[in-house]
């Protein structure tokens, strides 16, 4: 882990590195191109998380709304139960204090074990269980309060 780094997204390279990792860890929201910009200009904070020049995972923070902050961390399968995860968690969630958060919140597919035990051993709570409307994958919701 001595090798870990986190990057900012802005560029094309960058961009289509976090639209790789976020795609092969939430398949059933992949995204495109245009799809992953539009967060860009909606204000979310996109990161890539490397460990040397092997990216390893990505980040999502959106804005903060009436001191809530919702924190999307992905660890491709492969760099998972290494510490990444976690390094990457703390990075982001140091930035969300920063903003003035005071409760964070998170999106989980309901299948992906590995991230509902990764938040539960934060603290986070399950707030609700939902599939959207003509879709068939599970969603849950999470919250913390710092």
């Amino acid at each position: 882990m001595s090798g870990f780094r986190v990057g900012l997204v802005g560029g094309d390279e960058a961009l289509e590195e976090w639209r790789y990792v976020h795609n092969v860890v939430v398949p059933p929201a992949a995204m495109s191109v245009e799809e992953a910009r539009e967060r860009l200009v909606r204000g979310y904070r996109l990161e890539n998380a490397y460990d040397g020049e092997v990216l390893v995972g990505c980040s999502t923070v959106r804005p903060v709304v009436g001191g809530v902050v919702t924190v999307i961390v992905r660890v491709l399968p492969e760099f998972r139960r290494r510490g990444f995860g976690a390094a990457l968690y703390e990075h982001v969630l140091g930035f969300a204090r920063g903003q003035g958060a005071e409760v964070v919140e998170t999106c989980v597919l309901g299948v992906n074990g590995d991230g509902l035990r990764f938040a539960a051993r934060y603290g986070f709570a399950e707030v609700e269980r939902y599939v959207l409307d003509g879709e068939r994958d599970e969603w849950v919701d999470l919250r913390l309060a710092l």
